[in-house]
């Protein structure tokens, strides 16, 4: 089975910035795409950004493009979260996630991560 390890996670003030990273096991035939999603105390799990592993298709949802940046290292198996300008808001658990197409809705995808604290402070 894959497992997803992720790291990067942190205490940040507001306009700062943080890495996140998501090693892979091992590489899977049928794995397409990899993305981040967030879940913040008493809410539900929000998509954040997802990129195809040829790195010719990413999103991002609309509170954090512009301030965030998805990229994928085939050579490493590894997803990464660049995240810049963080907000108050921005404070969540984050998790990483490979699947077949690179999704908003988080049942779309096989592996998760077990999740990195990001934590924005004023």
């Amino acid at each position: 089975q894959v497992q997803l390890v992720e790291s990067g996670g942190g205490l940040v003030q507001a306009g700062g910035s943080l890495r996140l990273s998501c090693a892979a096991s091992e590489r899977t035939s049928s794995t397409y795409a990899m993305g981040w999603f967030r879940q913040a105390p008493g809410k539900e799990r929000e998509f954040v950004a997802a990129i195809t592993k040829d790195r010719l298709v990413t999103y991002y949802t609309d509170s954090v493009r512009g301030r965030f940046t998805i990229n994928v290292d085939n050579a490493k198996n590894t997803v990464y979260l660049q995240m810049n300008s963080l907000k108050l808001e921005d404070t969540a658990v984050y998790y990483c996630a490979v699947g077949p197409r690179p999704a908003k809705n988080g049942d779309q995808y096989y592996y998760w991560g077990q999740g990195t604290q990001v934590t924005v402070s004023s």
